[in-house]
């Protein structure tokens, strides 16, 4: 049973339902490749196209944690996190750091060249996120930024080159991860400038934020559209396009500088269920209207 608990901890301390942001684009990655492939489905590679996702992730998150415990044993909101509260030792989330990172590398042994060459750098942008908040009010495209190696290095998984159609896919994700967390910052405004750390809610309030969150969002629709075009998808696609849209201007309807009590609806459940959404009909277009008869 206390084996079972600790696990339970790990997965706490990662966040792991937090994975709905990132794997569903890097599905998307993986389906273009497919595409280019004639549809062929290689599961081998589709494995450990996941196992990827799942280890950059624990890797980047626990090291998050390991980075921000002191901030986080400071936060009110934040304090019962499992580092600063002492029910995993900051040795032991670094080790599983560590672990993690080393499992990621591994595994993209296994994929091709270019990505085992490229591993390294994909762990310098994930991990670095966790240290951008010190010095710059842009640690929010960082993480954007992170997140949207999802779909281009699931697409090099595949295929071992870039692309074009791969990359705008991270454009959105650039955008789009850029927008909602600047809505999560909203929480730490107060926070962020007593502590002196960078984000846009502490540098201009949280009514200017807001805006500069929404500019993102418009961004990250804007190249959805585009996206549809340039890869000539079909009616599935714009129907997932129509839905993330509409889930995001959702988003900032319920979200206002007076009342942020619904910043984690925002945050989690309407971007988890926009990410999810999305990819499903990118990846029905990809499969129905490209590899059907």
């Amino acid at each position: 049973m206390a084996s079972r608990f600790r696990i339970a901890d790990y997965f706490s301390l990662v966040k792991i339902n937090h994975t709905i942001f990132s794997l569903p684009f890097a599905l998307i990655g993986f389906s273009l490749g497919a595409k280019e492939m004639n549809g062929q489905i290689n599961w081998w590679i589709l494995l450990l196209i996941l196992l990827c996702v799942l280890f950059a992730r624990n890797a980047a998150m626990g090291f998050n944690r390991y980075a921000d415990r002191i901030i986080d044993g400071k936060n009110p909101r934040t304090a019962q996190r499992e580092i600063p509260s002492r029910v995993i030792q900051p040795w032991a989330a670094l080790l599983f750091v560590l672990v993690n990172a080393l499992l990621f590398m591994a595994t993209t042994w296994f994929l091709n060249l270019t990505c085992f060459i490229l591993s390294p750098v994909a762990l310098v942008v994930v991990l670095g996120y966790s240290l951008t908040k010190r010095f710059t009010h842009l640690s929010h495209v960082v993480l954007g930024l992170s997140l949207s190696l999802a779909p281009i290095g699931a697409y090099l998984a595949v295929m071992g080159h870039f692309s074009l159609l791969p990359v705008l896919f991270s454009l959105i994700v650039i955008f789009w991860v850029t927008g909602f967390d600047i809505l999560y910052a909203l929480q730490d405004e107060e926070f962020d400038k007593k502590e002196h750390l960078k984000s846009f809610p502490a540098r201009v309030g949280k009514r200017k934020a807001l805006v500069i969150s929404a500019l993102f969002h418009v961004c990250a629709i804007a190249i959805i559209v585009l996206t549809g075009f340039q890869g000539g998808f079909h009616q599935f696609y714009w129907i997932g396009a129509l839905i993330f849209s509409l889930l995001l201007t959702y988003e900032h309807a319920i979200v206002k500088p007076t009342d942020i009590s619904r910043v984690n609806l925002a945050f989690a459940t309407l971007n988890g269920t926009a990410s999810v959404l999305y990819a499903v009909f990118v990846i029905l277009d990809l499969f129905l209207n490209r590899f059907g008869g």
